[in-house]
């Protein structure tokens, strides 16, 4: 016998996947330049100079080595970042395994930047390596959920995959709505649903799917009411979150918030992925806060369940690659520029359009109740977008604007025939 949730998920992929294929079977039809591929959050943009000019040195370096020895091998070379310099790795360092939990140096270099950056204490040995922020996440529910009846909220519109880590990790998804005047989490139904069973609560900000960014006033609530839950039920609520857009943020106004500094029982997770325009090589981490309570053990059963899943290390190249390229960033210039073109030219044909404060997602009203049929008929017009029902509400639909700024000129007229099929049924 196999395992059937294994194969219902394997065989039903999410919405996004199942679009992602859709598109690639339609650009062998009618050729990429006709069809307008918004399904996935794959950058467009390249990664930062300084990544290729790394892994360059750091093969470089490890060749000196392979040949002289690490005791007679002077690196002269400079690392983009002056704080760190290139070490004397050999070919089968550079290639061979790591500590499970992510090199020591690496984890101080993130641990050192975040601490600077954002003016909190994080520890290096609270610091876990993971390939990309859904290995740590799905290593974290992991961790938390022991019993069928533990409860992780999510706060809806969410990305789908959250519902199945946390169903893999034997727990219950339990979204909570959001105030669809500006999708911010409903504190009132959060305040109901938080129970003596919830472990957790995933928040996401930039969010996926609608670019909204949290405040300091909306994270500062979110924590009070999570404080006197576990305070009432006697047992730590811990908040995840789950930061692959940190740094993707257009809004001057909203800075983001790390929240480690408003909540204690919290937990960071990230990813290189969209920063540095680097998704397939899958390089993240999960930092616990030290001020969570058993902070310790709780790293502990991150890492156990990290090895209890098959990860044996993070890439050791990308580890190594980090120290020297964690302050860069691609250019999001052409991100920005992207939403606001697209906005204003939806806006202009009648669509109605939620204008993201960070991430690379515009949410946009569909034309019909059924957002699932609306995404369905949009394939007409070689449109690739998400349902919103895939993100936990519905009656909207996805446009991931990550893409070649041709690719969305070139769709507004698309987009128009399909606002006009609506209008003139």
């Amino acid at each position: 016998m196999i395992n059937s949730d294994m194969l219902s998920f394997g065989k039903e992929r999410s919405a996004i996947r199942e679009l992602f294929e859709k598109g690639k079977e339609l650009k062998q039809k009618y050729g990429a330049e006709n069809v307008y591929d918004f399904s996935i959050g794959n950058p467009s943009i390249l990664p930062p100079r300084e990544l290729f000019d790394t892994i360059k040195n750091l093969f470089m370096v490890s060749k000196i080595v392979d040949v002289k020895g690490k005791n007679d091998v002077d690196v002269e070379i400079e690392s983009p970042n002056p704080n760190y310099q290139y070490r004397k790795l050999s070919t089968n360092d550079l290639h061979g395994y790591t500590s499970a939990q992510g090199d020591e140096e690496v984890r101080g270099a993130v641990a050192n930047y975040i601490n600077e950056k954002y003016s909190v204490s994080l520890d290096k040995n609270l610091i876990y390596m993971t390939c990309g922020a859904a290995a740590g996440l799905a290593i974290t529910l992991k961790a938390l959920i022991s019993d069928p009846n533990d409860e992780i909220i999510v706060f809806a519109p969410y990305f789908p995959e959250y519902k199945v880590f946390i169903e893999n990790a034997g727990g219950k998804c339990v979204p909570c709505i959001p105030n669809f005047n500006n999708f911010y989490p409903d504190l009132i139904d959060l305040e109901e649903i938080v129970n003596e069973n919830t472990r957790a609560v995933i928040i996401n900000s930039p969010n996926n799917p609608t670019g909204v960014v949290l405040d300091d006033k909306i994270v500062t609530k979110i924590s009070e009411i999570l404080d006197k839950k576990q305070k009432e039920f006697n047992h730590p609520i811990y908040l995840i979150s789950d930061e692959p857009y940190r740094e993707l943020i257009y809004n001057d106004n909203k800075p983001f918030t790390f929240f480690t500094k408003f909540y204690d029982n919290s937990i960071i997770n990230y990813s290189f992925s969209k920063v540095v325009s680097i998704p397939g090589e899958r390089i993240g981490y999960v930092a616990v806060n030290p001020k969570a309570e058993n902070a310790i053990d709780l790293y502990y059963a991150i890492c156990g369940a990290g090895r209890a899943s098959g990860y044996v290390c993070a890439p050791s190249l990308f580890q190594f690659i980090i120290p020297h390229i964690i302050n860069k960033k691609s250019d999001f210039s052409i991100y920005k520029n992207n939403v606001k073109y697209l906005y204003e030219e939806l806006s202009n044909i009648g669509y109605e359009c939620i204008y993201p404060d960070g991430a690379f997602y515009l949410f946009v009203k569909a034309l019909c109740p059924d957002d699932k049929e609306f995404s369905k008929k949009a394939l007409d017009y070689n449109l690739l977008i998400v349902p919103s029902t895939s993100f936990g509400v519905s009656g909207y639909f996805r446009i991931s604007y990550c893409v070649k700024e041709d690719v969305i000129k070139n769709s507004i007229v698309k987009f128009k025939e399909l606002y006009n099929y609506y209008k003139n049924k």
